[in-house]
């Protein structure tokens, strides 16, 4: 599937709900679904700087593919992770860094959520597209 095929099934999935306490509860559900990470990953070089909560991504390369795998001690921002993780993970570098995520704003997501959590959102955008470009140059 590309970036926008799954971008579209996540703005579908989320015009279901009207009010945005539900969002709030499906992305905490969509972060509680997300698998567990190795704890050997969660060291301070996986940590996303600029997010207030706690937050690890790991990126692996298999298959000329970009894998990751995430957490953190926030329940919200897991789920923001976990959303990251379905729209990026299994993309070919250069697709990640060329990516114009649309569904961030459709759903809502930026006017909903408080200023920090929007700034640890664009600290793993930005970490997640890092990884990419490092990982396209090797």
């Amino acid at each position: 599937m590309t970036i926008e095929e799954i971008e579209k099934e996540i703005i579908e999935e989320f015009t279901v709900y009207d009010d945005w306490m539900d969002k709030y509860a499906y992305l905490i559900e969509i972060g509680n679904s997300l698998p567990v990470m190795d704890e050997q990953h969660k060291t301070d070089d996986n940590l996303i700087k600029g997010c207030q909560s706690r937050v690890w991504f790991y990126p692996e390369m298999r298959d000329g593919k970009l894998y990751f795998t995430a957490d953190s001690d926030a329940i919200i921002t897991k789920g923001i992770a976990a959303l990251l993780i379905r729209v990026f993970s299994g993309q070919q570098p250069e697709e990640i860094v060329r990516a114009d995520l649309k569904f961030i704003e459709e759903i809502g997501l930026t006017q909903h959520l408080s200023p920090t959590r929007s700034n640890g959102l664009l600290s793993m955008l930005k970490q997640i597209k890092m990884y990419a470009l490092a990982f396209s140059a090797q």
